[in-house]
């Protein structure tokens, strides 16, 4: 499997993950080394149905800088996600308590904190809407200030907007593959002060994917 590189230099990698490959081992790392003949160690956790800029790191030294960029909030995130519906507004801000049951591998949304509670921020924007099968679907930019696991399928969800293909969160839409693609990303380059490391990956033309003129 071709795996296309977007960024890269003697210490980083930004990569276009395929979806159904892990961002983690066995998956993405083993492609890459393949590919670029070095170690790849993940420091970007992507879901396995996601595609899109995904970051390593080519050395331990490098990995523990970015993942600390990761944990600070000083990594810019933005996903473009199809989901089913369409909102009242054309931008907003959801802030939720989440938890994730490990043994379900799924997250809820909570009235409160609590032991393995986490706060969950995000703000997104409406791009374009269309239909399909007779119903509405909404493309968004969602830019995520924290990374909980399944938080932009989660959130959407619990509002009534489940992303295109989401059967696990009440998706209806037949779709193989859940329509979350990480679109951009934006960072400081930890051993360079002066740079920014920045990358851009646009959805393969797809369902739903290809219903968007704007993508195309």
């Amino acid at each position: 499997m071709n795996v296309r590189i977007l960024f890269s230099d003697q210490s980083i990698l930004v990569c276009e993950k395929p979806v159904g490959i892990s961002s983690e081992s066995p998956g993405l790392p083993e492609l890459l080394k393949e590919k670029m003949h070095t170690d790849c160690y993940p420091v970007h956790r992507l879901d396995i149905g996601t595609g899109g800029a995904c970051v390593l790191a080519l050395n331990q030294k490098t990995s523990r800088h970015l993942q600390l960029l990761f944990q600070n909030g000083k990594v810019k995130k933005e996903y473009l996600a199809v989901i089913a519906g369409m909102p009242e507004s054309d931008s907003g801000e959801y802030n939720d308590f989440l938890f994730h049951d490990t043994r379900r591998n799924k997250t809820y949304v909570v009235s409160s904190l609590r032991k393995g509670v986490k706060k969950a921020s995000c703000s997104w924007n409406l791009i374009e809407t269309a239909e399909t099968d007779g119903q509405a679907v909404s493309l968004i930019r969602v830019r995520l200030a924290t990374g909980r696991t399944h938080q932009i399928r989660v959130q959407f969800a619990s509002r009534g907007f489940p992303l295109v293909g989401d059967r696990r969160y009440g998706s209806k839409t037949k779709s193989g593959t859940i329509a979350l693609w990480s679109n951009r990303i934006c960072f400081q380059h930890p051993e360079k002060q002066d740079q920014t490391v920045s990358a851009v990956s646009i959805p393969p033309s797809v369902f739903p994917w290809v219903l968007f003129p704007s993508l195309n």
